[in-house]
């Protein structure tokens, strides 16, 4: 008996629409920054615009939250971090199964070095403190499919 036996019309109609549904984009953004008041700010700008964000005060609890949501699909990490930079996050994340996520870093005292070093990284773009909301929800939503 075939599988086309078994089902009726309805049922097979059924299935070819779920198969025609997208598997929709991660659609939300996490947070990085070890100054809680800057991490907060971020996040409820976004989330004020209708993205989804998490947070996270490390690099390593930002791995740990890529590697266990599957969700997230834009990395927002500050530069100046301890113990780990965001250079260091940035680079973890690019050796990891997350290589291809789009990521924008923020920093208050970047040096064209930093620079440099983030584009070779693959970055979508490097933002100033005091960061331009206006941008950073363009370029957000803009990567996760939001636009």
């Amino acid at each position: 008996m075939s599988e086309q036996d078994l089902l009726s019309d309805d049922e097979r109609e059924a299935l070819s629409e779920l198969n025609l549904i997208p598997d929709l984009p991660p659609q939300r953004a996490l947070v990085v920054d070890d100054d809680k008041d800057s991490r907060e700010v971020l996040a409820e700008i976004l989330q004020l615009q209708g993205i989804e964000c998490l947070t996270a005060d490390s690099a390593m609890t930002a791995m740990a939250q890529l590697r266990g949501n599957k969700t997230i699909g834009l990395l927002i990490t500050d530069l100046r971090m301890g113990p780990e930079s965001g250079l260091d996050l940035i680079r973890e994340v690019r050796e990891s199964e997350r290589a291809a996520l789009p990521i924008i870093i923020i920093s208050g005292d970047a040096n064209v070095k930093d620079a440099i070093a983030a584009m070779h990284l693959s970055v979508v773009d490097f933002l100033l403190k005091p960061v331009d909301s206006r941008l950073l929800v363009e370029l957000a939503r803009k990567e996760l499919g939001l636009a």
